[in-house]
């Protein structure tokens, strides 16, 4: 099991960035695929990108591609997903959540990963 941490959300203008991070701790970090999910009030949560074990791929939701970056730094045990051109829309609850297993493919399903973080507000006035 790995604790994951998340941070760097904030209130932002439209058109604005922020960059979350993502602080593992408790197991090797560089043998999980991240996933990044976001909950706005009252909706479910959704998937916003996700990364492999070391990088070498991503994925998006249609929803952010083009705006958000997903990137890693195994060595600091950090996940981050840089936020460009934010939309009042991606107004929520940002979470990291963490799935054991190299070479496994890239999931965008909340039920498939097992270690969340606690979640960060990011808030984008219009």
């Amino acid at each position: 099991q790995v604790r994951l941490v998340e941070s760097g959300g904030g209130l932002v203008q439209a058109g604005g960035s922020l960059r979350l991070s993502c602080q593992a701790s408790g197991r090797s970090f560089s043998s999980y695929n991240v996933g990044w999910f976001r909950r706005a009030t009252g909706k479910e949560r959704e998937f916003v990108a996700s990364i492999t074990w070391n990088g070498g791929s991503t994925a998006y939701a249609d929803s952010v591609r083009g705006r958000f970056t997903s990137s890693r730094d195994n060595a600091k045990d950090t996940v981050y997903l840089q936020m460009n051109g934010l939309k009042p829309e991606d107004t929520a609850v940002y979470y990291c959540a963490a799935r054991l297993g190299r070479y496994a493919p890239l999931y965008t399903t909340p039920n498939s990963y097992g270690d969340w973080g606690q979640g960060t507000q990011v808030t984008v006035s219009s």
